[in-house]
């Protein structure tokens, strides 16, 4: 599959894959900045995309960046819809109890291209029936 993607800043960095078997492409910061801990930053990548209808961008975590560094997306895994042109921009959240700093060409976060089913809700007045029923968490075991 083709994306079109476009720099919004010349010095942007176009996502790589870490392998060829590799799910996600890396992401990077586009300026520096510092995260201080329990804070929120947001990182501007200085792309944006043109992903193709039936499919979404999923943002996810970097697991070297988390673990090195104590950073992890905000909101867990960021959506990049199909029909968003926009700059494409990840809330680094700073887990630790030390100021991070970002650097510019820092790899932040990784982008995958997932399909998506369109849906229309059905309001009914009964669901069927299941075994499990309307059991809620640890409803199945631990």
């Amino acid at each position: 599959m083709k994306i079109n993607i476009k720099k919004l800043e010349p010095d942007a960095i176009i996502p790589t894959k870490g392998s060829d078997a590799a799910a996600g492409v890396d992401l990077y910061a586009r300026s520096p900045l510092v995260i201080h801990p329990g804070c929120n930053g947001v990182v501007d990548t200085g792309l944006a995309v043109e992903i193709p209808d039936g499919y979404f961008g999923a943002v996810f975590a970097r697991s070297g960046m988390a673990v090195r560094k104590g950073l992890r997306p905000a909101n867990c895994v960021g959506v990049i819809d199909s029909d968003y042109r926009g700059p494409i921009k990840v809330v680094l959240h700073n887990d630790t109890d030390i100021i991070r700093p970002v650097q510019e060409g820092d790899r932040i976060a990784q982008l995958v291209i997932l399909p998506y089913e369109k849906i229309e809700f059905s309001e009914v007045e009964k669901l069927t029936d299941t075994e499990r029923a309307d059991g809620g968490f640890g409803s199945t075991g631990n």
